[in-house]
């Protein structure tokens, strides 16, 4: 007999777990819908000459590829034909440029699905997770204005999630490049530095200094300790962010261009009524050092910075190089749901969730079957889940099984509810019971859960 395990790297979930995190789906899907977003599902697998656009590199070497037991008999040289997709990016890039001249522009879309990479199995990484992901295409241009309505939009995602305070950390890649230049840090160069200062977090500024000193850099002690005073910079507030961008000084052309971006940002923030404790400039953030060209995101948890990013982005020039000539500027972000759900549920910030059914219909004895299925659709037709009893056990049993599958109400009716028209509403949450008549009860169990929801939603 073969022991019943799941692959490593993977995150199968119980029922009443699986009912949380897709909660949170649904939650995160109806923020991206509130701000004019249109759904998009792309195939788990690609061709692989349209998904591997470049060969080699880490990425090809995380690339799950597809294989028939056809195929696999006939293999030759090369790569198979199908693989599975291993961001949501490389989908949509291939999406919009195949499907160019039946879209709207700007293309407003967020993908909630899986993705694939080969990780190496350890706690917190996955090889199959969802990511959720929003990007606004433009077609030959695409305004900045839309890289501001992105954290407002983070904003709202994480404010309706509850999972604690948090902060959309920004920075701007010609703000980078320009201040860079300013030093005399050129060309290919400014990415080296770039990625060291991306380390400060992980290795520290004393490592980091040591590194732009030493072979390779030889950068000269006035310019170290400007860099990294630079990448240092964070403000606590709309003023103080504004502030903090003035006393940059005077920079060149590339410079003033970024941070006259990220001051329009900030301002527009404001104007769409986002909590100014809710952003900050960072000016240690690069992330996606050959792709984003102008604002980035990162946004944290405030009490758990251990926890790293939970959603991330920016600005990029040309999403669909490789498969059209036109130019397709956007900008987007991504949540990696399943590793954000899998840290929370560790950290005690999210909670199992009780059942998505509101109600079973406990049944006393066989007589009372077809009652007992006739109040359920009742019950249904009002806007409730209901499970009923489809055999008779013991009313013991049935309460301990509507308990443990987190169900908080069970309505009974015997021989003396009957006589007297009314049923026994037991409440498991709150260790109560009350009678109410048949024809109150879809009212009394709705108030009942919409009071439950409230108090949930102001906890």
């Amino acid at each position: 007999m073969i022991k019943p395990r799941t692959p490593p790297g993977v995150m199968e979930l119980l029922p009443r777990d699986q009912i949380a995190f897709q909660r949170m789906l649904d939650t995160i899907r109806h923020a991206f819908e509130q701000f004019g977003f249109l759904p998009v599902e792309t195939p788990v697998m690609e061709l692989t000459d349209v998904l591997l656009t470049k060969s080699g590199g880490e990425t090809e070497r995380q690339v799950y590829f597809l294989q028939s037991t056809g195929a696999l008999e006939k293999s030759g040289e090369g790569l198979p034909e199908l693989a599975l997709r291993f961001d949501l990016t490389v989908p949509l890039a291939r999406y919009v440029a195949e499907h160019e001249h039946e879209l709207a522009f700007p293309f407003r879309r967020y993908q909630m699905q899986r993705v694939y990479r080969g990780e190496r199995a350890q706690r917190g990484r996955f090889r199959e997770f969802y990511q959720c992901d929003i990007d606004v295409i433009g077609k030959d241009a695409l305004s900045p204005r839309f890289d501001a309505e992105v954290p407002a939009v983070i904003a709202a995602v994480f404010e309706r999630l509850a999972i604690g305070e948090f902060t959309i950390q920004l920075n701007h890649r010609k703000l980078l490049r320009g201040y860079f230049e300013g030093l005399g840090i050129e060309g290919d160069a400014q990415m080296l530095v770039l990625r060291e200062l991306d380390k400060l977090d992980k290795r520290g500024a004393d490592a980091v200094r040591a590194t732009l000193a030493g072979d390779g850099f030889g950068l000269a002690p006035d310019v170290i300790d400007k860099l990294m005073a630079f990448s240092q910079v964070r403000s606590t507030g709309h003023a103080d962010a504004l502030a903090k961008l003035d006393a940059l000084g005077a920079g060149t052309a590339l410079l003033e261009e970024g941070r006259d971006e990220l001051r329009a940002i900030l301002n527009q923030l404001k104007a769409l009524g986002v909590n100014e404790a809710r952003y900050a400039l960072n000016l240690s953030i690069a992330r996606g050092l050959d792709y984003y060209t102008g604002v980035v995101y990162e946004t944290t948890l405030n009490a758990y910075p251990q926890i790293g990013s939970i959603c991330s982005g920016g600005r990029y020039e040309n999403l669909a190089g490789h498969y059209t000539r036109s130019k397709l500027p956007g900008v987007g972000i991504s949540i990696g749901l399943t590793r954000l759900f899998f840290q929370l549920k560790d950290a005690g910030l999210v909670a199992t969730a009780d059942s998505s059914v509101d109600v079973l219909v406990a049944l006393m004895d066989e007589a009372g079957l077809e009652h007992a299925l006739a109040l359920s659709q009742r019950l249904r037709a009002a806007g409730l889940n209901v499970e009923t009893q489809l055999e008779p056990r013991k009313l013991a049993k049935q309460l301990q099984y509507a308990d443990k599958t987190g169900i908080r109400f069970v309505v009974m009716r015997g021989e003396d509810e009957a006589a007297r028209k009314v049923v026994t509403v037991k409440d498991l949450r709150r260790g109560e019971q009350f009678e109410v008549t048949e024809a109150e009860l879809a009212a009394a169990l709705l108030v009942e859960r919409e009071q439950l929801r409230s108090a949930a939603g102001n906890a």
